[in-house]
């Protein structure tokens, strides 16, 4: 459990805010992945680090993690959105939610 609660810090602190033009280059080349915001960016993160597939694919069934969609893009382009990323090598996952909770 120890080395659990290791990469939970480690990616904890790994978390950070950034704006969506900054990431549009990892997008062209389909790195980005989008986190629902109904879930934990970084439990997420922590599946995605274990190749948790079950959880990883109901959560792709379910559509709270995917590839970000061309429309998703756009909007967060137009928007100036600013997104919590977290990287799980060669992923970065992003999450928008909502700023008064923040």
């Amino acid at each position: 459990m120890e080395q659990e609660d290791l990469l939970r810090a480690k990616l904890n602190g790994e978390t950070s805010r950034m704006p969506w033009k900054e990431l549009l280059r990892f997008f062209a080349s389909g790195t980005v992945i989008a986190v629902s915001p109904e879930l934990d960016l970084v439990d997420v993160a922590m599946r995605i680090a274990n190749d948790d597939a079950a959880a990883i694919a109901q959560w792709m069934v379910g559509n709270q993690v995917g590839k970000v969609s061309d429309a998703q893009a756009s909007a967060w382009l137009e928007a100036d959105a600013a997104l919590w990323t977290v990287v799980v090598k060669p992923w970065i996952l992003v999450q928008q939610r909502d700023e008064r909770k923040d």
